[in-house]
């Protein structure tokens, strides 16, 4: 067996157990990359070579931070705030709670923090307005899905890292539009057909939220410079995050022990666990073998759809970040090339859009977070359902909105 097809099963392994169990995926990838580079002949510090440490420092600044400001109770004050601007009447609140969810994830923290903090929020609003529970849940879902590829979030961060490592670097905008038109799309599908057993008005609504105190406005602007540093100075992400963290934690505006262990460990060890068994793997010439696999799937004229269909499926029951976009997107110039044609940023942002659009399967964890804030049994059970068949379906239609709409995007 060559090292080549030895570190695409240690990646097929990785998948499956990503599937199957509940082990952390990225606890087995460490070892697999150390085995797939000594079966190589590969030393153990090439091996160690592959942990992306650039890619540890960003997603554990970002989180951080993010996990101050949700330990200080900013989010949440910020969250309840704009979901006044539906000023009581019903059907404007789906839309409210897409914005809400879209606007917190794309400034940082990501789908799931995002979908963690407005999902009680929105089921809280929904039940006196007779909004259906699908409908809102499919809202958070979406809106905080629409921005999780931004350039700030840590899944906008894995993706454009692992772009830039095969040369496709320089298109974070892009990355972000693609999947957040995507989302807007399905969403407003999905608001055009439930919103016609929503009534026109909501019960009105006397309780504002309490204004933000001391330590939430120093956590507002810390936030706000950090944003600005990075979209106007170009500041290194994770850096400038750990520089606003640290004046966070100077001036007492946070519990540091409470946002560490609030942070999401879990996903950090997955994703970079996951990404060192993929540098192993496209050092020894891995990526190259499963390329040229998944070349023969498909034509220069469908590359786009068949690339998101496969990771759409995939994605349904396994990590998008952890597993999805580490593995595929280092592969989208070299399927280029094995098929014969295509555009390459066209399929790594068909690879973005086709793994995201089904995370509102109740198999993922933004799904799952949506139906763990219903607390009556049979409708947490009804919603299980419909969110299930509704990500399933998702892979379809990412497919055909990745063949429609990726090579015009890129192009753009």
């Amino acid at each position: 067996m060559s090292p080549a097809l030895a570190s695409l099963l240690a990646l097929l392994a990785a998948i499956v157990l990503s599937f199957a169990s509940r082990l952390n995926v990225g606890v087995v990838a460490i070892p697999l990359a150390w085995a797939v580079g000594a079966y190589a002949g590969r030393a153990p510090d090439a091996v160690l070579g592959g942990f992306p440490g650039s890619l540890f420092v960003t997603l554990a600044g970002v989180t951080l931070l993010f996990s101050l400001a949700e330990s200080n109770g900013t989010i949440g004050k910020l969250a309840a705030r704009l979901a006044l601007l539906a000023n009581d009447r019903a059907r404007l609140l789906p839309g409210i709670v897409f914005i809400v969810a879209c606007a917190i994830s794309t400034c940082g923290p990501g789908a799931i923090p995002a979908t963690a903090l407005v999902a009680p929020l929105a089921f809280a609003m929904a039940a006196p307005a007779a909004i259906p529970p699908l409908l809102t849940a499919l809202m958070v879902a979406n809106g905080a899905n629409a921005g999780n590829l931004s350039p700030l979030s840590a899944v906008g961060i894995i993706a454009n890292t692992r772009m830039a490592s095969v040369g496709l670097g320089g298109h974070e905008w892009k990355v972000w539009a693609a999947n957040f038109i995507a989302h807007v799309l399905v969403a407003a599908a999905a608001y055009a057909v439930l919103v016609r057993a929503v009534p026109r008005q909501a019960a009105p609504s006397r309780a504002r939220p309490a204004p933000l105190d001391r330590r939430q406005w120093i956590t507002v602007i810390s936030i706000s410079l950090w944003i600005a540093s990075v979209v106007a100075a170009q500041a290194p992400i994770g850096l400038a995050a750990f520089a606003a963290a640290a004046l966070l934690i100077g001036a007492r505006a946070a519990d540091q022990g409470e946002a560490l262990k609030g942070m999401p460990w879990a996903a950090i060890v997955m994703v970079c666990g996951v990404t060192m068994l993929v540098t192993t793997a496209e050092r020894v010439g891995g990526l190259e073998l499963f390329t040229a696999l998944l070349a023969r799937l498909a034509t220069p004229h469908t590359i786009n759809g068949v690339i998101a269909f496969v990771t759409g499926a995939i994605s349904t029951a396994s990590s998008t970040s952890g597993v999805v976009l580490p593995t595929f997107l280092p592969t989208a110039p070299g399927l280029v090339q094995q098929v014969g044609g295509g555009d390459p940023l066209a399929v790594a942002l068909s690879i973005n859009v086709g793994s995201s659009l089904v995370d509102v399967s109740p198999l993922s964890t933004i799904g799952a977070i949506c139906v763990a804030a219903i607390s009556e049994t049979e409708t947490a059970r009804e919603l299980f359902r419909k969110m299930l068949i509704w990500g399933l379906s998702m892979t379809i239609v990412g497919a055909l909105l990745c063949q429609l709409f990726a090579g015009w995007i890129a192009r753009f």
